[in-house]
């Protein structure tokens, strides 16, 4: 059993499976992005998309055929989140399940945090940067 690391993200078996699926039907593409961007009712919200560039400042996830890169500033908001990929009723998508919001959207579109300066006392990330 892989232990918790709370300065890493960590993926569900089914996340996985969703992403190498993505990855898979997408000709040319081995990375996938994560990160955060400002938007939604709660003021920030999760985006996705392909990138085959990273740069020194990325942290870079690789788990079973997924590599996930994620920007310095969106990773100390996402550190210590689980992501899962779930059905609930009619609807199923990524979810993420992150420690480090202090309010959540009724649609679960989109967080909140209280202050960066927070999240960095709480976890001292030494993820290594490849």
């Amino acid at each position: 059993m892989e232990k918790f690391k709370p300065e890493q993200l960590h993926f569900s078996e089914l996340a996985i499976s969703h992403f190498t699926n993505l990855l898979e039907n997408e000709v040319g593409q081995k990375s996938i992005r994560i990160g955060i961007k400002k938007a939604g009712c709660s003021g920030y919200e999760y985006f996705f998309e392909y990138d085959e560039t990273y740069s020194s400042d990325d942290t870079i996830i690789t788990q079973d055929n997924c590599r996930f890169l994620i920007d310095s500033k969106s990773f100390k908001f996402l550190k210590g989140s689980k992501v899962d990929y779930v059905e609930e009723g009619f609807n199923k998508g990524i979810k993420f399940f992150n420690p480090n919001a202090t309010a959540v959207c009724g649609c679960g579109e989109s967080f909140n945090i209280d202050s960066i300066d927070n999240i960095d006392s709480k976890t001292n990330s030494q993820v290594k940067k490849k």
